[in-house]
């Protein structure tokens, strides 16, 4: 695929978005498979009405597919037919964060409330992300009192902005600094931090209180 265009990038990924072959999606398309994995491998743009057929078989919008709104925010569609919100279950939490990724720890700062963007990865039924010693978040997150931990969120969701729907799960918990003697333990789950650079001070979240909600149609 290495003469792929950004339209071909994109029938891939809604195409593996939703779990479709390619026959499948030629198929809802009403075209051959020879010629959506022609697209999917070249560079170029067919015409509208391809264009518009392969959306409607992707389940995703003209101007999605050919990258228009991409800049825009999210959040701006309008909701489902019957929208259903679901309440999630503990279990069916932790399963949907373990692949771990990018999710939003929430604590009261120096500086008053403060939401903060972090890599992490699920590890032994804790939630674990690195920062750097010595910096505001480290300093944020110590009580200075010994064995006295202070307790923060960690929000992770997925929106699925064509199909309308998505999740999202919040863990609550004591934000603990692995200290030297129990790094070797964490270290091997291999979490980058998402601000890049110098930073090996591991945080790790024991839950205490998981919720999950879950919104789709009918």
């Amino acid at each position: 695929m290495t003469n792929s265009g950004d339209f071909g990038r994109r029938i891939t990924q809604h195409r593996t978005k939703l779990d479709l072959t390619l026959e499948e999606v030629a198929d809802r398309a009403d075209m051959s498979a020879g010629y959506v994995q022609y697209l999917e491998d070249h560079l170029g743009t067919p015409d509208r009405g391809t264009v518009d057929r392969l959306a409607k078989a992707l389940e995703t919008t003209p101007e999605n597919l050919l990258g228009g709104g991409h800049d825009r925010p999210p959040g701006q569609g309008a909701a489902a037919d019957r929208p259903v919100l679901e309440k999630l279950e503990p279990e069916e939490c932790l399963r949907l964060i373990a692949p771990g990724g990018i999710g939003r720890v929430a604590f009261n700062g120096s500086h008053g409330p403060t939401v903060l963007p972090v890599n992490y990865k699920v590890h032994k039924g804790a939630i674990v992300f690195c920062t750097q010693h010595g910096g505001p978040m480290d300093q944020d997150l110590r009580t200075g009192l010994k064995g006295v931990e202070i307790k923060i969120g960690f929000e992770v969701d997925r929106i699925d902005e064509p199909r309308r729907e998505g999740w999202s799960v919040l863990v609550q918990g004591p934000a603990h600094h692995v200290p030297d003697d129990e790094v070797a333990d964490v270290i091997d789950v291999d979490v980058s931090p998402w601000a890049g650079g110098e930073r090996h001070l591991y945080i790790r979240i024991v839950p205490h209180q998981i919720t999950g909600r879950r919104i789709h149609g009918l």
